[in-house]
């Protein structure tokens, strides 16, 4: 790595390594993706799933044995920190030049990217992005289009363009606001046509365009560009004094932000899913309270976002709450009493824009409700239908702040006008693009809390409801336990499917506070499994006070905690929602040895039929599972269980797996993913309207039947 490069750079990081790149030398195309992904790998360079990069090099047609130039470019849809060979799009330069030929003119360009599939090189190619012409018609061998915070700054400054003549000294040209598409790349390459020798092109509202002879000479280039823009806009921010005019209003202090993010985030995942059940996202990064808290946040908020990736994902503006720091945000009617107009205005808002810009082939208008809510003093909650789309768009939203800042540090802020942002919004490729993404699992926009959850029966429940969509609520009584478990977890489904906590059902505190990690975390919660159990076998005259009372505790108490702090959240919602309890056979069934237990169960599968006549006008279902002889992975045979089970029944605790299974009806072993299906199967939305019920899973035991 070289040492000097490393020490140039203040706003940028230097990530190259030299003896890496030594090992591709000779592979331009293995270049590209190590240039890509050290690019990505800085968020201050661009934004997650945005930019895309490019290279050109000989190849061999496959059909001619010739040497042929081949572009590979990032394809549609990829992300450039994680990209790979196969999320390149590769196309032949002839072919591609070629198109200008029979290119019509701007109002027929969206038919010239279902062209770029007649230049494919490589069959096994990614699909071609909209940003394919862009690097196609620059001569360079090395492209990188980026949208780094400081660029966009300039770019959306009302005068961005001196200020990059300026600053440039006329090294980096400047195209002004256009859509994306093949009529932008003849832009781009007329503007170098007429500037020989510049280094660069911004794009104005837009990002950056950067090149060299090599990937190296690249990715010099891109970081010393950004890194000049950068260093300006921080020579600048003094001058024009207090940044966003100022600070308006002081931000509560850490933990009481937390506090009322976790009370509020429900009631707002209430609002924002009256179309469709969202996940919710809450940050106070401090990028966020210096603008919420600003006395310029009432004139910049409703301005929206400049950069098409910006507003793609965060909507065209946030919607700004009317509430005080020191509003008492567990007073449910009363805020959302006071809220309620917001959103309706909002949404109101938003179809008037639909209406007002729309084209005779315009797609339907999209879900009206904000993504991005902004409460000053607290901090910023997003909305979307999954846990990794609300993340990323929050990110974008302190993207499109970065910009607001830089902007107004040299000149002012501008957005794109609102005709300009709904074409890219409802543009007929985007929505093709939201039409080819896989349909929605059954759970996808749902939020789980399975107590117990990471070992066992719970642990086999959570993985059924995350392969199904869900966001999940990992916890358990046992730290180790359960740090074993969030990774396993990260490794099956990633960074944004699981958060965890640390929750005794026994603890009405560690109760209150896994909620409010859930909230904060994902907004609010639609799913409870009371699984969390103990089993003790014993017979009456053995069976002791504390062992009586540590069944009821965990069993009939933490149930009965769990489900009075789930019922207060999904009433603050409105929307409805599910308990599940996993009881037992032994609910039902009188046994040897099993006062405690089999009564502890029986209470639990009444308090089930209590709630469930008590919470349907809610909309909450409430539902009973009845396992029996879960052996694999479960705790339940720790503690002595098993060895008073096999004295029970005559039989060895070797023995036990099989006298269970022979005395079912199926003869069939039961095991925690049996128990998990059962739990989809009351919440996975085929029996939304049972409640109440309990359903056996057990292989038949003809005396746990149902009466």
């Amino acid at each position: 790595m070289s040492t000097s490069a490393t020490t140039q750079f203040k706003h940028v990081s230097y990530l190259w390594d030299d003896a890496k790149a030594a090992e591709l030398a000779g592979d331009e195309v293995a270049l590209l993706v190590y240039r890509s992904n050290l690019l990505g790998a800085d968020l201050r360079l661009t934004n997650y799933g945005g930019g895309n990069t490019s290279c050109k090099a000989i190849a061999k047609d496959p059909l001619t044995g010739k040497d042929t130039e081949v572009m590979w470019v990032k394809g549609s849809g990829g992300d450039l920190g994680t990209m790979k060979r196969n999320g390149l799009a590769a196309l032949h330069m002839d072919r591609l030049l070629n198109l200008k030929n029979i290119y019509r003119g701007i109002e027929h360009e969206d038919e010239m990217v279902e062209l770029f599939n007649h230049c494919i090189y490589d069959l096994a190619s990614k699909a071609p992005s909209i940003d394919t012409a862009l690097h196609g018609f620059l001569p360079f061998k090395h492209i990188d289009h980026l949208h780094p915070d400081a660029a966009i700054a300039i770019a959306a400054a009302k005068d961005g363009k001196k200020i990059t003549q300026e600053l440039f000294g006329g090294k980096i040209g400047w195209v002004k606001w256009q859509k994306p598409g093949f009529d932008l790349g003849l832009l781009l390459k007329e503007c170098l046509d007429e500037n020989p020798g510049i280094r660069g092109i911004m794009l104005g509202s837009h990002g950056l365009f950067t090149w060299g002879d090599t990937a190296y000479e690249s990715y010099m280039n891109t970081l010393e560009v950004i890194e000049k823009c950068a260093q300006y806009l921080e020579d600048n921010y003094s001058k024009k004094g207090p940044i966003f005019g100022g600070q308006k209003i002081e931000s509560l202090p850490k933990e009481q932000r937390l506090e009322k993010a976790a009370a509020l985030a429900p009631i707002l995942r209430g609002f924002c899913s009256s179309k469709t059940k969202m996940i919710g996202h809450f940050t106070d990064d401090d990028r966020v309270l210096q603008f919420i808290n600003s006395n310029d946040l009432d004139r910049l908020a409703p301005l929206g976002t400049s950069c098409p990736d910006h507003f793609l994902r965060t909507k065209i503006s946030p919607l700004v709450l009317n509430l005080s720091t020191g509003e008492n945000v567990n007073d449910t009617v009363a805020i959302k009493e006071k809220i309620a107009p917001l959103f309706e205005a909002y949404r109101k808002m938003y179809v008037d824009y639909y209406n007002t810009c729309k084209h005779p082939n315009s797609p339907a208008v999209r879900d009206a409700n904000p993504v991005i809510i902004l409460y000053p003093g607290v901090g910023m909650f997003s909305f979307a239908k999954d846990k990794q789309t609300t993340r990323v768009a929050s990110e974008f939203y302190i993207n499109a702040i970065n910009v607001m800042r830089g902007a107004e540090a040299v000149s002012e802020y501008t957005s794109l006008p609102r005709q300009e942002a709904f074409n890219i919004e409802y543009w007929l490729l985007e929505e093709a693009k939201l039409q080819r993404m896989p349909k929605p699992k059954a759970l996808t926009g749902r939020i789980a809390l399975v107590t117990g959850s990471a070992g066992g029966i719970g642990k086999a429940i959570a993985k059924k409801f995350a392969a199904e969509g869900a966001c999940v609520i990992i916890n358990d009584i046992n730290e180790e336990r359960l740090q074993i478990a969030m990774e396993e977890f990260k490794q099956l489904f990633g960074r944004d499917t699981a958060a965890s906590t640390l929750l005794d059902v026994t603890d009405n505190h560690t109760i209150e506070k896994a909620f409010a990690v859930t909230a904060l975390a994902f907004g609010g919660v639609d799913i409870i499994v009371n699984n969390a159990g103990i089993s003790i076998s014993k017979s009456i005259t053995d069976h002791s006070i504390e062992d009586w009372d540590r069944l009821y505790d965990i069993l009939v108490k933490g149930e009965f905690l769990v489900s009075k702090a789930a019922v207060s959240m999904m009433r603050k919602q409105g929307t409805g929602g599910d308990i599940v309890n996993i009881v037992s056979k032994n609910a039902v069934v009188a046994g040897p040895n099993n006062a405690g237990y089999g009564s502890a169960k029986a209470a639990q599968a009444h308090l089930t039929r209590l709630l469930a006549a008590e919470l349907g006008g809610d909309k909450i279902r409430v539902n009973t599972v009845n396992p029996d002889a879960v052996i694999a992975e479960s705790n339940i045979w720790a503690g002595g269980w098993a060895e008073g089970r096999a004295k029970a029944y005559g039989v060895t605790v070797a023995e036990l797996p099989a006298y269970y299974a022979k005395r079912t009806l199926l003869n069939e072993t039961i095991l925690p993913d049996d128990i998990a299906n059962a739990c989809f199967a009351f919440v996975g939305g085929l029996l939304n309207k049972s409640t109440g019920n309990a359903l056996n899973v057990d292989g038949g035991v003809a005396a746990g039947f149902l009466r």
